[in-house]
C-alpha cells in the first residue's frame, strides 16, 4: 500500500517548490510566482513572488523586483518591494530605490538609491505626516 505524499501548496520554501533559473538563461518579460526562486540568469522585465527571492552571484536583473523576502548576491537595475527581510550580500550591487520592512547591508555591498524602512505596505509615512501638522515644542 501506497502513502500519501503531503502537499506542500502551503509552503513556499518547500524544495518541490523552488523555481530556478540557471546561468546562461535568460527571460524577456515578466516573471510571477506563488513559490521561492533563485536566479542565476538574466531578467529583462519585472519579477513577483510571494515567496523568497535569491538573487546569484553571476545574475543580472534590469526591472522591478516585488516579493516576501530577497537575498541579494548579483546585479539589480530598478526598484526593490520587499515585505519582511532584504539581505544585500558582498558583491550585490543594487542601482534603484528601495522600499523593505528590514535590511541587513553587507560588507562590499554597493546601493544607489533611496530605501524607506519600516514595511512596504507601512503606514509609518501617514503617521509622521500627521505629527507635521502638530505644533513643534521648544524649550
Amino acid at each position: 500500500m501506497m502513502g500519501k505524499k503531503k502537499s506542500s501548496s502551503g509552503n513556499f520554501e518547500a524544495p518541490d517548490r523552488l523555481n530556478r533559473l540557471v546561468e546562461g538563461a535568460k527571460i524577456i518579460g515578466e516573471l510571477i510566482t506563488d513559490s521561492s526562486i533563485r536566479i542565476d540568469g538574466e531578467v529583462q522585465g519585472n519579477i513577483t513572488s510571494a515567496g523568497k527571492v535569491l538573487i546569484g552571484e553571476n545574475a543580472v536583473i534590469k526591472g522591478n523586483l516585488n516579493c516576501n523576502e530577497a537575498d541579494v548576491e548579483g546585479r539589480i537595475t530598478g526598484d526593490l518591494k520587499v515585505e519582511a527581510l532584504l539581505t544585500l550580500r558582498e558583491k550585490s550591487k543594487i542601482e534603484g530605490n528601495i522600499s523593505t520592512a528590514k535590511i541587513e547591508i553587507h560588507q562590499g555591498a554597493i546601493f544607489l538609491g533611496n530605501c524607506s524602512m519600516g514595511g512596504a505596505g507601512s503606514s509609518r509615512p501617514k503617521q509622521k505626516a500627521q505629527s507635521e501638522n502638530q505644533p513643534d515644542i521648544v524649550y
